[in-house]
């Protein structure tokens, strides 16, 4: 069960009464990689697999899936083990994620190469699918939403946490074959440097939302030449940074 039904007080128009009310049911996630660096975040406890592959490859841990060299997953424990070497690089260990609080440490942007092009008409469209497809969301408004678009596939994840949710998408892309420089995330949250960079690390060349980009975001898709789309909200949004990758129709 994602969800849980407790007892609430609504207060509407003037007037209060009891009521049963859904709120979505997190856990505490804990991932750690070769029996080290561990971390523990408040998630659903589903679609863990992915989240831990999309962490290990949004915080630059691993490069392919062959450094990947074991997964096990016990309840709300997710032990991996990865080629040990790559632990040895201060940049993968001092990772930018907000549960590590490491986010000043974001120095290697590298540029993505990507020939990608997404309608005006797409975009609009696939935020109100994104929205359409976020069951808990709508049941408890207590969660974030993130889809991955690879060709006419598309793929929709809810967490408690965006980061989460944004991993769950990448790691699912990954682990089934999708040619993440064709491809692009749309999800429900704010794009500061700590969220754009995991799109960067993997090559996805545009991040949508029906949010707001920080500064510190725009930076890091400036460097790392990814286009983000902000403010997808009816038949309107804003296009910051490699703007040709949106064909306005």
């Amino acid at each position: 069960m994602k969800t849980e039904t407790v007892k609430a007080i609504k207060f509407y128009d003037g007037e209060a009464k009891e009521v049963d009310e859904e709120v979505v049911k997190d856990e505490t996630i804990t991932l750690v990689i070769n029996n080290s660096i561990s971390r523990s975040l408040s998630a659903l406890e589903d679609s863990l697999e992915e989240f831990a592959i999309g962490y290990l490859f949004n915080e630059n841990l691993v490069k392919s899936l062959d450094d990947v060299l074991n997964i096990d997953i016990e309840g709300n424990k997710i032990n991996v083990e990865i080629n040990d070497e790559l632990l040895k690089n201060n940049e993968t260990v001092l990772c930018s994620d907000s549960a590590g609080g490491w986010r000043t440490k974001i120095n290697d942007v590298k540029q993505v190469k990507s020939e990608l092009k997404v309608t005006s008409s797409e975009l609009i469209a696939r935020i109100e699918e994104l929205k359409n497809n976020a069951e808990i969301w709508q049941a408890t408004g207590g969660t974030h939403v993130a889809g991955i678009v690879y060709e006419d596939k598309f793929v929709v994840k809810e967490d408690v946490s965006r980061h989460v949710a944004v991993d769950k998408v990448i790691g699912y892309g990954i682990l089934n074959g999708f040619d993440l420089k064709n491809s692009y995330v749309i999800y429900s949250g704010r794009m500061p440097a700590d969220m754009v960079i995991k799109i960067t690390r993997v090559g996805i060349p545009l991040l949508a939302s029906n949010a707001a980009p920080a500064y510190s975001g725009y930076k890091i898709a400036e460097k790392g030449d990814v286009t983000l789309v902000g403010f997808i909200r009816g038949q309107r949004f804003n296009v910051y940074n490699n703007l040709g990758r949106v064909i306005f129709d």
